[in-house]
């Protein structure tokens, strides 16, 4: 993408109601005003909030939301040119319950108070293979413990991916830590009882990955 039409993107993401793009020491440094009132201010409603970390393109975000209008979804990424994609359709579709917000995903207990959030999606995220970049692994036990501060206590988390790597550090992560598995799957494309929200949506990228052949995992669980 040109660094025009970037200009242009972060441009219009400014004059759309649906995006909500904080400094990072408006997280840190102050108590961010929307931190326990996402309901109240953003949505205008009280249904649950549900978060999908590292949007990308808001695809998963939007698909959601369609899918699912009793529920509020709200696309995390800080690649904000990436997820005007996602905000310019949810604004000229109407789709009212999808919004993004553009941080990094290591500020996420900064944004969001003990229980405001009731699932968390991880789609995709970048495996981080090498030993010394564990700490930015998504699934590793300190992103763990942010997501668990912001959960309700029966909070849900989709973890789907395109690596096995991923998949298999999870899982056995999630088991020695004691987590409540309540779904896991190395191929959901072969598996007739993966959940329609799985299978029914499907990103850019995991298109491409499917053409390839590429399995596609998917583990569904809870933080204990």
């Amino acid at each position: 993408m040109g660094s025009k039409n970037k200009l242009k993107r972060f441009r219009e993401n400014e004059t759309f109601s649906n995006v909500i793009q904080p400094k990072r020491e408006e997280l840190t440094d102050q108590e961010f005003p929307l931190k326990g009132n996402w309901n109240r201010d953003f949505f205008k409603n009280d249904k649950p909030i549900v978060l999908e970390l590292g949007c990308g393109k808001g695809e998963y975000t939007v698909g959601l939301a369609q899918r699912f209008p009793e529920k509020n979804f709200l696309g995390i990424d800080i690649k904000g040119a990436r997820f005007w994609r996602g905000a310019k359709t949810a604004l000229e579709e109407g789709i009212s319950n999808a919004g993004f917000l553009r941080t990094q995903i290591e500020l996420v207990d900064k944004a969001f108070a003990e229980n405001e959030i009731s699932e968390i999606w991880i789609t995709f995220p970048d495996p981080q293979i090498k030993y010394k970049r564990t700490k930015h692994r998504m699934t590793n036990p300190e992103f763990l413990a942010r997501y668990k501060a912001i959960l309700k206590p029966d909070g849900l988390m989709h973890l789907k991916t395109d690596s096995e790597y991923m998949h298999g550090y999870t899982l056995g992560l999630l088991e020695g830590l004691g987590h409540e598995i309540l779904y896991a799957h190395h191929n959901i494309y072969i598996n007739h009882e993966a959940p329609q929200e799985v299978v029914g949506i499907q990103t850019f990228y995991e298109k491409q990955y499917l053409e390839k052949g590429k399995p596609i995992t998917y583990i569904k669980f809870k933080i204990n």
